[in-house]
């Protein structure tokens, strides 16, 4: 059913902003790529970059503080394949261009690129980013064989598990494969790591 989601991964101004109101931690700082040289997360030049080094649990405080909360994996699936069930956001052929995958990124030194750096990646909805820049944390549990007995219409994942999904590959380990929209990985909540974030939803528009 309708949703909103957000038109860009959560940003590591975003996340400030939230670490600041809440007293929540800021993540580990990574270091090298992009990342190296810079004045930790206050740096000009990350602002628009997506948050990483995120667990499931943070990105869940987040979403809660932001009046949202986490998609779930079908809620994902769908802003990123739409009802025609592309392969890729922007369609069914392969382009390493439209989009952060290891090839231009990892490969070259460069991690994270700002949101919304590949305008021709955009999904059918218009949400950029949801193949490549960062693994998206989903609010559901994992479970392989889950979709085989699934409800069809607004599955929200098993009632437990041990770890939760992740969607739509990285700058680091995502190209050709790992950027489908039908690719599913999965972690433990409590990791964190420099491919990892996030984007929230709401089921109303807000103010």
């Amino acid at each position: 059913d309708g949703y909103w989601i957000y038109k860009y991964e959560v940003t590591v101004a975003q996340y400030r902003a939230f670490c600041a109101a809440t007293g929540w931690a800021l993540p580990p700082f990574p270091s090298g790529h992009s990342w190296k040289g810079k004045a930790g997360w206050a740096d000009p030049a990350l602002q628009n970059h997506p948050i990483v080094n995120v667990t499931w649990h943070d990105a869940t405080a987040y979403a809660a503080w932001a009046g949202a909360q986490l998609p779930t994996e079908a809620q994902w699936e769908k802003a990123a394949r739409g009802t025609e069930g592309r392969i890729y956001p922007w369609g069914n052929a392969w382009d390493l261009a439209k989009c952060a995958n290891d090839a231009n990124s990892d490969s070259k030194g460069i991690s994270t690129w700002p949101v919304g750096s590949f305008p021709a990646g955009v999904s059918w909805c218009g949400a950029h980013d949801m193949a490549g820049n960062v693994w998206e944390w989903c609010a559901d549990w994992y479970d392989a064989g889950y979709y085989k007995t699934a409800p069809t219409r607004n599955p929200t994942g098993p009632a437990t598990g041990t770890y939760r999904v992740l969607r739509g590959g990285s700058w680091d380990d995502g190209i050709e494969y790992g950027c489908r929209g039908a690719c599913r990985s999965y972690n433990d909540p409590g990791y964190w790591g420099y491919g990892f974030g996030f984007r929230c939803l709401s089921l109303s528009p807000g103010p």
